[in-house]
């Protein structure tokens, strides 16, 4: 072979193997969408929503929801169900930091965020989250998982559903009335 060939051989392998280490350096910087929830809506039986001095108990008894201490009140079943279909699509898009000293800045520190507890029958807790609202961005916001550090950047925003006011939950229950006959 002439020695023009070989050069011209071994400056595109060069160049081959290049574009091999960019996509693989490129590959590394997408990002990672997980789940955040690994469980299902019918191992929850209780839902615990807390906000600063506020806060609301759902309960489930057999296949119904109530809110705690409130007889007056019969919870909005579809928005429950929004509720849950939201909550199970959220994913955790970037860890935004690891340094407990920067919870206030995504609003997830334990004074400041919305603590959301999802318990079984057997009254173990099997999510426990910190919800911060995104000053940036409002179509998604920051997260807590469990006693974990990360402050996770979540695909949505499920702030508006974390509403500790029995109103939003419930509605005055429609007693029957009589029929009148015309």
């Amino acid at each position: 072979m002439s020695k023009k060939l070989i050069i011209g051989l071994s400056f595109l392998a060069v160049l081959i193997l290049l574009y091999i280490l960019n996509i693989n350096k490129q590959n590394s910087y997408k990002s990672t969408s997980n789940k955040i929830f690994d469980f299902n809506k019918n191992q929850v039986d209780k839902i615990l929503i807390q906000s600063q001095s506020e806060a609301i108990e759902l309960l489930k008894n057999d296949s119904t929801w109530a809110i705690s201490g409130n007889d007056s009140l019969t919870i909005k079943e579809e928005l429950l169900n929004r509720f849950f279909d939201q909550i199970f699509t959220l994913e955790s898009e970037n860890i935004m930091t690891k340094n407990k000293e920067k919870w206030p800045v995504y609003n997830v520190d334990d004074s400041l965020g919305t603590h959301l507890a999802l318990v079984d029958l057997n009254e173990n807790t099997i999510g426990y989250f910190v919800f911060g609202r995104s000053v940036k961005d409002y179509a998604r916001c920051y997260a807590r998982i469990d006693d974990k550090e990360e402050v996770h950047l979540l695909n949505q925003n499920l702030m508006y559903f974390l509403q500790t006011n029995p109103t939003y939950w419930g509605e005055v229950k429609k007693e029957d009335l009589p029929q009148e006959n015309l």
